[in-house]
């Protein structure tokens, strides 16, 4: 990764070449939402299902709040649909599909009154939408020319302290090198001029956040995949890890982690504040499963890593004759205005809600 002369600090936060991707691109399938009873969380904490009314749930945003009362987006990916659901007090209202027919239409990003959906190929965008939910405005593109390979295609977006929009371009292959185009992080003005790069050779970042203390942006990426227990004979040898970024945190190969945020909220103990949550997808290749969790790295006043615990997991079990199940795959995670911390599930077509409660 390379880190350019600005404002912001970039950290990586798990890219290693030993890792495998999430296989995002990969359909899954629909299921109900799982038994939550199968859920574990630290003593304190509960989860609960605030809605199973959006197939294919990937990254999350939130309009303006007042009183309890909001809107929360949700972009999809095998769906192709953007879905916005009514929030009073914490609970689910209506489920409505502001927008059908798009491309892996995963990231939103709302900035005043606008909702930002990411395409493949594009960056659109909803005018007034937050008070025309039921008739939903045609998309205005943004911007477009991103490249058209769907593998890592898919794209989370989301705004910086700076105001600008921020748009990784994955790699479209497993291991390969594509030229500058691709498997970086790019930024953006709202209007869609000013296109730069200000990371490179982020092979798939699918979540970011910038750290609340420093404006620091933090991301995840997941590596190659079919990496095997050998050198790779083609790349292995071309140049040395030291040439490299190192990752601040290696969650692990193959957890697939996607979405992440620093949690700033108030509702969870102290201990919690300025925690980064992270998704992990889960694996997809690898005869033991592992990832299919939340988990919280915990850093110092100075952003040092001073380690990592599983949060909420569960959704990867066995069943009577010990074959590994998996009823959920975390994507995404958000803090509610309350403080509250909401999980999506792609597999599932949930959305959970946390909150701590002793």
């Amino acid at each position: 990764m390379q880190h350019p002369q600005w404002a912001h600090r970039l950290t990586t936060l798990l890219a290693t070449i030993c890792w495998l991707g999430s296989a995002g691109w990969c359909a899954p399938v629909l299921a109900a939402a799982p038994d939550l009873r199968n859920l574990r969380l630290p003593p304190g904490f509960q989860i609960e299902v605030l809605t199973d009314s959006v197939p294919t749930a990937r990254q999350m945003a939130l309009g303006p709040f007042k009183d309890g009362k909001g809107v929360l987006y949700v972009g999809s990916m095998g769906e192709g649909k953007v879905f916005a659901v009514e929030m009073d007090q914490g609970r689910a209202g209506a489920v409505h599909t502001i927008a059908s027919g798009l491309q892996m239409p995963v990231g939103v990003a709302w900035r005043d009154g606008q909702l930002f959906v990411s395409a493949v190929t594009k960056i659109l965008r909803f005018d007034g939408i937050d008070q025309r939910l039921r008739n939903p405005p045609a998309p205005i593109t943004v911007t477009s020319g991103f490249p058209t390979e769907t593998h890592h295609g898919w794209k989370f977006i989301a705004f910086g302290p700076d105001g600008m929009l921020y748009v990784p371009v994955g790699a479209p292959c497993n291991s390969c090198e594509p030229g500058a185009r691709y498997a970086n992080i790019q930024r953006m003005k709202p209007d869609g001029s000013g296109r730069e790069t200000v990371a490179t050779r982020v092979r798939n970042s699918v979540g970011f956040d910038w750290n609340p203390r420093d404006r620091s942006l933090w991301f995840t990426d997941n590596g190659r995949d079919m990496l095997g227990d050998l050198p790779d004979p083609e790349f292995g040898n071309k140049r040395p890890c030291t040439e490299f970024t190192p990752p601040v945190v290696k969650l692990g190969a193959h957890v697939a982690a996607l979405g992440m945020r620093f949690y700033a909220g108030q509702q969870f103990p102290f201990a919690y504040r300025n925690n980064i949550f992270i998704a992990e997808h889960g694996s997809w290749n690898r005869s033991s499963k592992v990832g299919y969790r939340v988990v919280r790295v915990v850093l110092d006043a100075q952003g040092r890593v001073l380690g990592q615990e599983t949060f909420v997991d569960g959704w990867l079990g066995k069943d009577s004759a010990g074959k590994e199940t998996v009823s959920g795959r975390p994507v995404d995670v958000l803090a509610m205005p309350d403080g509250t911390l909401l999980i999506s599930d792609d597999q599932a077509g949930a959305i959970y809600r946390v909150r701590y409660q002793p």
